[in-house]
């Protein structure tokens, strides 16, 4: 009988940590599975890639990732070798023998796991017998249109093929095996269907049916149990993706998601209730000078400024020291990613913000990818106007500072009148003549295919945000990636998201919602909401949210124009903080980046890989019913500073940026809460140390 090894684990960068049962990895390997290694698509991809360090730290050479291979991303992200594990290595030469092509590297990521990527196109002609497998194990057809389905066939058929022969070879090893998605759940329901001796988790980061019915603008958490689902899935002609889901998730020994809030999704969707949530972490790096961050907010908030300089040219009437960033990034769904709540309440801030005369200006970026022609001519022409200018600045201050060097060399004080001469003026009269334009800054930054149809485009019409001089709030829609090598804005999406103030993300389907944790873990506040992953954890985590900086809308209890006015308000209250608020907002937000950190959160993962090996293997694992992970008890406090959190330390009226609350020096102290942040950390889990095959006495579970 395998027994566990005792593992207490009570220091993680000052944060203290639960007591678990460490698995005998040794004896075991461990396989995960998705379309998404080596492939960026989605967020599945972060999820995998963030924690492969952590994972592979734990596991060495016996955890091995399964994905499909494309040629360009093996050239630049696999390092081919051999397998160094027996099993592993007669699996990939039995299948390579067999006609198919299977490829085995490391990945280049960090922490370098082992990847084995299957091609799907030389085994596309097993596809109709693996039609006919896949009806004979759970009757779920596929359409022969439906390239995406057969893809995600020949790629789970692969996946069972591939675990059988390492399963056939293993001497004694216990296989894992962890499928991410729909897309790999066929090669889930096949492992099952033929009776593998692995122990399987399947993962659903999103339901494919839930994505689908709040794209539609459905009153979807209300009716959750109302949806008569076959026939909403026949609807949108996606039954067999369905079924496909629906099959993997009953099949698994253990169901995961990865939030709280895909759990009840899923329970209605998917008619299985998880047994783990596996919330999504990041790899956390901390900077040895504590407030580097800080540093670089200021570095690339001042490249953001360049290129406002020329967005704007020629109605840059506005104060660029008091001007907040705001942005929000991500797929372009319209209404699950909030950008519908987001305009309507840019409108009301705008409102607002003139009807008290704010000096404050609010610029906003849509970082949303969508279908372009090419860049706005208009706007090309504002950074080329920009760089002129900055090019005749210099000219002019090189002359201007010779004639003052030669003036000041023979003791004389030059005469202003004179040291600029009548060639410099005409330069400088001609240059803000080149400024002058007779239309309004663009509200894209691109040609838009759509334009006429484009739903932000067509918002922005209806609202009326078209950039106007005495509009506060200046709209940009940016619909591509962002890229250091972009002649237009030439940053990364990382160097841009800590150079904005706040990111705003009021989505109404995210099952996690990566992008407001990214800005956590650099130091940005964000907006959520309590229909994301990510903004119930923090409700969970964190006594008052705001304080920290994660500003949580309601848009589960409340009516759609409720949660816009609460959105509003976050706004405008954020805009009425002085720049002092705002700094000690951001030390308070990085302070929260400990709860996202893998080697934090990769223990949701280890005790699903415990239940699973309890319920595939009874009689070598044992481990009594628990209750998932919990944070019972856990939670950051209110900060006992001054102010507790910006809403409730605001003036009635907006602030200059650059003023400073002289007074709060005395109220606040920055190591002094620290510190206090960090004690106050508890564990999430309620797991005590249980050896396998040891009966648990009564109360050993308890802290």
């Amino acid at each position: 009988m395998l027994r566990g090894r005792s593992l207490s684990v009570t220091s993680l960068g000052g944060l203290p940590q639960w007591e678990v049962e460490e698995l005998p990895v040794e004896d075991l390997l461990l396989f995960e599975v998705a379309w998404e290694v080596t492939n960026k698509v989605g967020g599945i991809y972060t999820v995998i890639q963030t924690k492969a360090r952590v994972t592979a730290d734990e596991w060495g050479d016996n955890y091995f990732l399964i994905g499909p291979y494309f040629e360009q991303n093996m050239k630049t992200q696999v390092e081919q070798c051999e397998p160094a594990n027996e099993a592993v290595r007669r699996a990939v030469d039995t299948m390579n023998k067999h006609g198919c092509q299977v490829h085995f590297g490391r990945w280049l990521i960090e922490g370098s796991p082992y990847v084995v990527l299957f091609d799907i196109g030389s085994s596309a002609w097993n596809l109709d017998r693996w039609k006919g497998d896949l009806w004979e194990a759970c009757s779920v057809g596929i359409p022969y249109h439906d390239r995406e389905a057969n893809d995600m066939l020949i790629f789970g058929s692969l996946t069972a093929w591939f675990l059988k022969e390492v399963t056939d070879h293993a001497e004694g090893k216990h296989v894992i095996a962890q499928f991410h998605e729909w897309q790999a759940g066929t090669g889930l329901i096949l492992s099952r269907a033929r009776k593998l001796p692995i122990a399987t988790i399947f993962t659903t980061h999103a339901t494919l049916l839930g994505r689908y019915l709040c794209a539609a603008n459905i009153d979807f958490y209300n009716h959750l149990d109302k949806f008569n689902i076959d026939k909403e899935a026949g609807e949108r002609q996606i039954y067999h993706r369905y079924c496909m889901e629906r099959a993997a998730v009953h099949c698994a020994h253990v169901f995961a998601t990865v939030s709280e809030i895909t759990a009840i999704e899923a329970e209605h969707m998917l008619k299985r209730k998880p047994d783990v949530i596996t919330p999504n972490g990041l790899n956390v790096k901390k900077f040895s000078a504590v407030h580097e961050f800080q540093n670089l907010h200021a570095m690339y908030k001042a490249r953001i400024q360049d290129f406002v300089r020329g967005h704007f040219y020629g109605h840059l009437d506005f104060d660029l020291e008091k001007t907040l960033f705001l942005f929000i990034a991500g797929r372009y769904e319209f209404s699950n990613k909030g950008a519908d709540i987001f305009l309507e309440s840019l409108s009301r801030l705008n409102f607002l913000l003139r009807m008290h005369k704010s000096d404050v200006t609010v610029v906003v970026f849509f970082i949303m990818p969508a279908k372009t022609n090419n860049f706005n001519v208009e706007t090309l022409k504002g950074q080329a106007v920009r760089k002129q200018l900055w090019d005749i600045a210099h000219s002019v201050k090189e002359r201007f500072g010779k004639k003052l060097y030669d003036a000041l060399l023979k003791g004389e004080i030059p005469d202003m009148n004179n040291i600029l001469d009548r060639d410099d003026l005409t330069i400088m009269k001609r240059a803000i003549f080149s400024t002058q334009r007779q239309s309004l800054p663009p509200v894209t930054t691109h040609n838009m295919m759509d334009d006429s149809t484009d739903p932000i485009l067509s918002t922005i019409r209806r609202i009326g945000l078209f950039n106007n001089r005495a509009d506060r709030v200046k709209v940009i829609l940016h619909p591509e990636f962002l890229s250091s090598t972009s002649p237009l804005l030439p940053m990364d999406y990382e160097e841009f998201v800590r150079g904005c103030h706040l990111g705003v993300f009021p989505s109404y389907y995210e099952p996690w919602g990566y992008t407001p944790a990214e800005c956590t873990v650099m130091g940005i506040p964000s907006v959520t909401t309590n229909l994301s992953g990510f903004g119930c954890f923090m409700q969970e985590h964190v006594a008052d949210p705001t304080a920290y900086g994660i500003y949580i809308v309601d848009r589960r209890f409340r009516s759609p124009d409720d949660s816009c006015n609460q959105l509003t308000q976050f706004l405008y209250g954020f805009c009425k903080q002085s720049r002092r608020q705002r700094i000690i907002q951001r030390n308070r937000t990085e302070r929260l980046s400990d709860l996202l950190d893998w080697r934090y959160l990769g223990r949701y993962y280890q005790h699903a890989r415990h239940l699973t090996l309890s319920r595939a293997f009874p009689d070598k694992f044992h481990m009594e019913p628990t209750s998932p992970p919990t944070t019972e008890g856990f939670k950051y406090p209110r900060p006992s500073s001054v102010p507790p959190s910006p809403s409730g330390s605001q003036a009635s009226s907006p602030q200059s940026s650059d003023v400073e609350d002289e007074g709060e020096d005395d109220r606040y102290d920055e190591e002094e809460e620290a510190e206090r942040d960090r004690l106050n950390i508890k564990s999430p889990f309620s797991l005590g140390r249980v050896p396998y095959g040891k009966k648990k006495l009564h109360g050993e579970y308890k802290n």
